[in-house]
């Protein structure tokens, strides 16, 4: 009905929207929206695995042989420092990781004392080579021992060393090929007591570790052997290897054990002869 009065034309009815169930839910950020909201933690998250991975591979320290995971010999080098020298070819190192650059020497110390020490430094073999065998347990020490030892608690001890590991051995030491900077250069440890003749290049039928340089130290061997340097300068038919002296000394140890051993019929003899005597 229209107003009598009106002089307008009737407004038509007005249409009802349709209301859809998407409309109903919340609607998506626009992708750079999202993109500035994850950002910060996608970096986060990715920076702190890098963090991780990084003193995981370059920064962790490992205080001992078996704190070393059997997937790093081969792949690593350990940056430390010689705490002591056992032998003609083995010395304990103290594990720097990062050196100087980890504050190693300024904020963190590498401990002096043998209580700190203990437990806390890596047994070390070099690889390739062996030196004369120095008196232990009673067994007396081969010809050129004490001098092995002296040249290399001279070279080795309280420096920084680099040590390109390989395996661990059956006494639980790391075998490395072992470099030392006593000057501008690094010099490879074994190797220089192979030019002296302090020492003989490891001899076995298998198994021997030689860092990829088996041609250089028998070429260092057979160089020092022709100038008769060190434990070369003897007659060659006196000469005995610190392999052969270990096998014939650890044969006359076995042959020794033998004979003290008493047999079966001598132990029954015995205890017969306490039996009657209580």
């Amino acid at each position: 009905m229209l107003w009598p009065f009106g002089s307008g034309k009737p407004e038509p009815p007005k249409e009802k929207k349709s209301i859809l169930w998407n409309d109903l839910l919340p609607q998506p950020d626009p992708p750079l929206h999202a993109a500035r909201e994850w950002a910060p933690v996608f970096l986060t998250a990715v920076g702190s695995l890098a963090v991780f991975t990084f003193y995981n591979s370059r920064l962790r320290r490992y205080p001992t042989t078996g704190h070393i995971s059997p997937d790093l010999f081969r792949k690593r080098t350990l940056f430390g420092r010689v705490t002591s020298v056992g032998d003609g070819d083995n010395f304990h190192m103290y594990h720097t990781p990062g050196g100087r650059l980890a504050l190693w020497g300024s904020l963190r110390r590498v401990p002096t004392t043998k209580a700190k020490l203990k437990g806390k430094t890596i047994p070390v073999r070099l690889a390739g080579i062996d030196a004369p065998e120095g008196a232990h347990f009673g067994k007396p020490g081969q010809p050129g021992a004490p001098e092995a030892l002296k040249w290399l608690n001279d070279y080795i001890l309280n420096r920084r060393i680099w040590a390109r590991i390989h395996k661990r051995d059956q006494y639980d030491r790391v075998v490395a090929t072992v470099f030392v900077r006593p000057f501008l250069f690094k010099k490879d440890v074994g190797l220089e007591m192979l030019k002296r003749g302090l020492a003989t290049t490891y001899e076995a039928k298998s198994g021997v570790e030689w860092g990829g340089f088996e041609q250089k130290y028998k070429a260092a061997e057979a160089k020092a052997k022709e100038q008769k340097l060190g434990i070369w300068a003897g007659k060659a038919s006196d000469f005995e290897s610190p392999r052969d002296y270990k096998t014939r000394v650890n044969e006359a140890g076995e042959k020794v054990v033998e004979e003290v051993k008493p047999d079966e019929k001598t132990k029954k003899e015995e205890k017969k002869k306490t039996w009657w005597f209580f």
